[in-house]
């Protein structure tokens, strides 16, 4: 059988089991030009409880009454199609489910992962995260040597490869993360120059004196109170990218009031901008090469955050309003099919 979380209804708030119904149907029989993937990791982003909002989005919302949409990984096993082999290693949006049909490579498609590749890896470093962060950082943020570069969320599977990637394009670095742990993992492990715990430390004040010159790079993943702090701290030009609001837990209805110091960009000549990854699809083999080598070279590390079930599917994209993850957020939900 084919489990698949079904969406049965739009949460108002935070995610909620009954929000879903876990169905069970026949396994799908792949028809011409189309291979049957099992799917073994599910990948889990902030930017998927927006999909579940009835309102404008990069992407259409999950009608109702349909599988939840969602990246991941699989194996082919059984094909019809030349574009795939049985025994390869696939990824794209897969859905919350045990079996996928794979019906041609592309964007919204499935793609052999390749060879060599640790295939998760293709939901994280090398996935939408990994390509969000260098995007984000390099065309948006444009760090040069020697400034100084603010990342919230540093704990989490983009904010973290964005700060190694100003570290490694020589910059002093500071993160902002939740908790004792994930400070010390983004210092000692990420090596960025400092966090502050933005659950007993005082942001605002930690950054006048981490950055005393102000912040020229803000990457913020986080949205609210911390943002706020950041804008107090900006440099003369600062650029401030846009990435995600997770403080706002992507909630459907009447957006949370705006920045309060705002009016620093205006004082500062700074830039506030936005993006989407899929902007630079054309580029895609330049992040891919830069990573890698920022890999090989020892500057660039990170983190899964792995569990098992599908059964725990909302629980996950849950928790990553409630800060439990660290890194990446992958679910396991099958072993390897095939030796």
């Amino acid at each position: 059988m084919n489990r698949q979380w079904i969406l049965v209804e739009r949460p108002a708030g935070p995610v909620d089991d009954s929000n879903f119904e876990l169905r069970s149907s026949a396994v799908p029989t792949p028809g011409p030009d189309e291979a049957l993937v099992e799917v073994v990791w599910l990948a889990f982003d902030p930017t998927q409880r927006g999909w579940l909002n009835d309102g404008p989005n990069y992407m259409d919302p999950v009608p109702l009454g349909t599988v939840m949409r969602a990246g991941g990984v699989g194996r082919v096993v059984a094909s019809h199609s030349a574009d795939y082999a049985v025994g390869d290693w696939v990824c794209g949006m897969v859905g919350w489910q045990d079996y996928a049909i794979a019906s041609g490579p592309g964007l919204l498609g499935m793609n052999v992962v390749p060879p060599g590749v640790d295939s998760k890896a293709m939901l994280s470093i090398f996935g939408a995260t990994g390509l969000t962060a260098y995007f984000g950082m390099i065309d948006i943020g444009r760090p040069a040597a020697g400034e100084t570069v603010l990342v919230s969320g540093a704990a989490g599977a983009t904010g973290s490869v964005a700060g190694q990637i100003a570290k490694a394009l020589g910059c002093k670095v500071v993160g902002i993360a939740g908790g004792t742990a994930k400070c010390a993992w983004v210092t000692d492990v990420a090596r960025f120059d400092a966090c502050i715990d933005y659950k007993s430390d005082d942001v605002e004040a930690r950054l006048r004196d981490l950055a005393p010159e102000g912040i020229d790079v803000f990457f913020d993943n986080v949205g609210g109170a911390v943002l706020d702090a950041g804008l107090a701290n900006i440099a003369e030009r600062a650029r401030i990218v846009v990435c995600g609001g997770i403080s706002s837990g992507y909630a459907a209805g009447e957006p949370p009031p705006g920045p309060r110091h705002y009016m620093q960009l205006g004082i500062k000549r700074a830039r506030m901008e936005g993006f989407i990854f899929l902007d630079y699809l054309d580029r895609f083999p330049e992040a891919f090469g830069r990573l890698q080598e920022w890999m090989s070279q020892g500057l660039l590390v990170y983190a899964e955050d792995i569990q098992e079930g599908l059964e725990l599917a909302p629980a996950m994209l849950r928790g990553l309003f409630e800060g439990r993850n660290l890194g990446k957020q992958l679910l396991r939900i099958a072993p390897d099919p095939l030796p």
